[in-house]
């Protein structure tokens, strides 16, 4: 059997865990990564490549790697790389990619054109106004003052253009803050805040039918007690008890809608669809949909799937998931990511410290995937904000938890400058102690 050569677009855990999981595929001989770390071959024995200078926006760049290299597949895993189409493009010269085209990826890079293509097809969302201009939004709550909103970005930025708004003054600096974005928040959207419990669900779609996949609770916020600014994501646990059989049924009804109603607007989607939702007296309603794995979220669930990767992305690319047998085993997962402290605001000062631990957490039976992180020298280092992830299973939540904080406090970054939520996973915690 000849072995392919897989190509991954992006540069951090989610990326990691991709290549994890291309490294246990039996068809799979070498893996790319666009832009990739340094840390991502320690999870396997197979020959990975990164390309550190290059961004998963880079399409020429991107295309000339997979002719020269003779790229079998691409898997296109980050969201301004399906913004920018790289799966149209891919698709133009005959390389097989997974991921939804550039139409059908609108559903997460427009969050103005997603919120209208769920009320169309009668998707359960939060009431929600858009504006195209800061005098117009800060008008709007001069005339609806007294309420509580949600101020969104309409465009990618990072799991960080979605700013709360409790009252007025809180609206009125959240919509002033939307020029921080660029073009990403030049269409903002005013959101109902609703009150409820929020979680993740991810589907296997091949434009006609899909596969649940599993679901996990993301933690946003910077600092424990879910307070601080929000971040792309501080660490997660799956599959969450809020899941309850009611829950799951209604997300599946309306990820079944969202495939039905794609395809109706010629936008088959092929690929990962992510449903972030909230429960609110039992009833589901999307806050948004993503046309990716999520980030912390792909690392508790992918290594959950039994499958082999590269045959699940034929089964997509091809148009019969439905004739999977899909397998997830029932461990409970922790991940904890570990922060350069200062993130998400200012971390410069962290940049290039050195990060000591790592080999010993490997030791302890947890998997680390890295972020950003780059090797210097014999050293670890610091090179972005969210550095690595520590995920960690077990039976339930209690022994996973354990598992994943031992390890943490092996870890630090020079000068006492890592930062860590203490308290992932604590609803299902609360939940399974009673």
């Amino acid at each position: 059997m000849q072995m392919k050569t897989v190509l991954i677009t992006d540069g951090g855990g989610r990326g990691a865990v991709l290549v994890e999981k291309y490294g246990q595929s039996k068809h799979v001989g070498k893996v790319l990564v666009v832009p990739g770390n340094d840390l991502m071959q320690i999870n396997t024995k197979k020959q990975v490549l990164t390309y550190p200078n290059l961004k998963t926006t880079s399409v020429k760049e991107i295309l000339e790697i997979c002719k020269k290299e003779k790229v079998d597949l691409v898997d296109v895993s980050q969201d301004n790389a399906v913004e920018v189409g790289l799966v149209d493009e891919l698709n133009k010269i005959g390389i097989p990619a997974v991921g939804p085209t550039k139409l059908a990826g609108q559903i997460e890079w427009d969050k103005a054109w997603a919120r209208e293509f769920m009320q169309k097809y009668n998707i359960p969302s939060p009431k929600y106004y858009i504006f195209n201009s800061e005098k117009k939004g800060l008008e709007f709550i001069k005339k609806n003052s007294g309420k509580s909103w949600f101020v969104k970005a309409a465009g990618l930025a990072e799991g960080k253009g979605v700013i709360p708004g409790k009252n007025d003054k809180e609206s009125i600096a959240a919509i002033k803050q939307m020029n921080k974005f660029g073009s990403s928040g030049e269409t903002f959207l005013l959101e109902e805040w609703l009150i409820g419990e929020e979680f993740s669900a991810f589907a296997l779609c091949d434009g006609e039918n899909f596969i649940y996949a599993g679901s996990a609770q993301d933690h946003k916020r910077v600092n424990d007690g879910d307070l601080g600014p929000n971040t792309g994501g501080m660490g997660c646990v799956s599959n969450p008890l809020i899941i309850t059989k009611s829950i799951k049924y209604q997300v599946l009804s309306i990820m079944q809608k969202a495939i039905n109603g794609l395809k109706k607007e010629e936008r088959k989607y092929k690929g990962v669809l992510y449903l972030g939702g909230i429960v609110v007296k039992d009833k589901v309603y999307v806050i948004e949909f993503n046309a990716r794995w999520g980030d912390p979220e792909a690392e508790v669930i992918m290594p959950s799937i039994k499958n082999d990767l590269y045959e699940i992305d034929q089964a997509i690319i091809q148009g019969r998931i439905k004739d999977l047998k899909f397998k997830i085993d029932k461990k409970v997962r922790v991940v904890v990511a570990a922060c350069a402290k200062g993130y998400p605001v200012d971390y410069s000062k962290v940049k290039g410290k050195k990060i000591t631990g790592i080999e010993k957490a490997q030791r302890l039976g947890v998997k680390v995937y890295g972020a950003g992180i780059k090797k210097k020298g014999k050293d670890w280092v610091v090179n972005g904000g969210r550095v690595f992830y520590v995920m960690a299973e077990g039976k339930d939540v209690i022994k996973a938890r354990e598992k994943a904080y031992k390890v943490m406090s092996l870890i630090s970054i020079e000068g006492d400058n890592l930062h860590y939520r203490n308290d992932i996973g604590w609803r299902d915690l609360e939940r399974f102690e009673k």
